[in-house]
């Protein structure tokens, strides 16, 4: 979560415990009306990335819309935002057949065809819906991935969301700086018909793309356009959404890389073309994009502490 600024790891880490604790043990309802309630109250005292949720879904909005028509569209996604947490703590005791039951997707066809042909797989998704909701689900489908994780502290925190998710039957691979042992997985992977999932639309590296997104400059990370130009991957834009109590999943057509150009000509158009689909995703769904962190090179720019002003 988002909240932790400040909070001593050992405080954190009980947290994060007590969650995967209580939470299998309550009834669904209970586990729902208690994460939406701590939701509101985050909400209601700017809480965390409160502040820069706003700032960037004012981007979706325009300049048109009301202080409380944007107020209300981030209460909206934190109440889904903690859903995500509420569901993520519950996948492990989750029943299988639910999961799968409640999913709703299309183009999934699109994935399995490649992989069947052995040409791996770049998924790419936004900050939407529940994406290890849609990593366990994709591994019910006898389809196995591998993705990467930032680095949480303590370490015993990092260890226990690795354990959560190896246990739903994903490889979670650790963002290190440089990222040279870990991008070198990433490939071996992909060129052998593997399918890797990346979240695509924050920057972590400092390294990223400058693109337009919904009319602005933003920066998004160079490293799943530059994956699949390496390896010869699909590179599949995937968007996620919650539809009541069903989970979406659409996976698009593939970002082809340009015909021409040099390879950071080229790891651009691709990028771009992915906040292209990612845009009109979140459009769709605003309510579901869980950016409580700088994305827009205005924001990025600004002294910590300055978000919004």
């Amino acid at each position: 979560m988002t909240m932790r600024a400040r909070v001593p790891d050992r405080a954190v880490t009980a947290a994060y415990t007590l969650g995967w604790t209580l939470v299998k043990h309550l009834p669904e309802q209970t586990g729902r009306w208690a994460f939406t309630t701590i939701a509101d109250y985050a909400w209601r005292h700017r809480l965390g990335g409160v502040d820069q949720l706003e700032a960037n879904l004012r981007r979706l909005v325009g300049p048109d819309a009301t202080q409380a028509e944007l107020r209300a569209l981030s209460r909206a996604s934190m109440r889904s935002y903690f859903r995500y947490w509420y569901e993520l703590f519950r996948l492990p005791a989750m029943d299988r057949r639910e999961l799968v039951a409640r999913t709703r997707s299309t183009g999934v066809d699109i994935l399995e065809a490649h992989l069947r042909a052995g040409r791996g797989v770049v998924a790419a998704l936004p900050h939407m819906g529940n994406w290890d909701q849609a990593g366990a689900w994709i591994t019910l489908r006898g389809i196995p991935l591998t993705t990467v994780a930032e680095r949480l502290r303590p370490e015993s925190l990092f260890q226990r969301f690795t354990a959560v998710r190896e246990r739903l039957g994903m490889e979670v691979l650790p963002l290190t700086r440089g990222g040279g042992t870990t991008v070198g997985t990433l490939a071996r992977r992909l060129r052998a018909g593997g399918l890797v999932c990346l979240l695509a639309d924050r920057d972590l590296t400092g390294q990223g793309i400058d693109v337009d997104f919904f009319g602005e400059p933003a920066r998004m990370p160079a490293g799943p356009a530059a994956l699949a130009l390496a390896t010869g991957a699909a590179l599949l834009p995937v968007s996620l959404w919650f539809d009541g109590p069903h989970w979406g999943i659409r996976v698009h057509e593939e970002i082809r890389p340009p015909s021409a150009g040099d390879r950071t000509t080229r790891i651009r158009a691709m990028t771009q073309e992915l906040a292209y689909v990612f845009e009109q995703e979140i459009a769709a769904h605003p309510e579901d994009w869980h950016m409580m962190q700088p994305v827009f090179t205005a924001d990025l720019a600004r002294p910590r502490g300055e978000v919004g002003r």
